[in-house]
């Protein structure tokens, strides 16, 4: 049993040592740009929630 944990856990470090890992400053900059997009979707759906509730605010009074 512990044999086969060694030999698996020696597969995965091979393995992660294939994997073409982004540049620092490529982190970054998709950091940034997944922030960017989060923020304008928030920005898009709190507009619509801005919308609907006055909209029903209107309806009910």
């Amino acid at each position: 049993m512990l044999k086969k944990i060694g030999t698996f856990l020696g597969e995965v470090k091979t393995e992660l040592k294939k994997v073409n890992w982004p540049t620092l400053k490529e982190t970054i900059r998709y950091t940034l740009i997944v922030i960017f997009i989060s923020l304008l979707i928030a920005v898009f759906l709190g507009g619509l929630d801005w919308i609907y509730f006055n909209f029903i605010q209107k309806v009910i009074f």
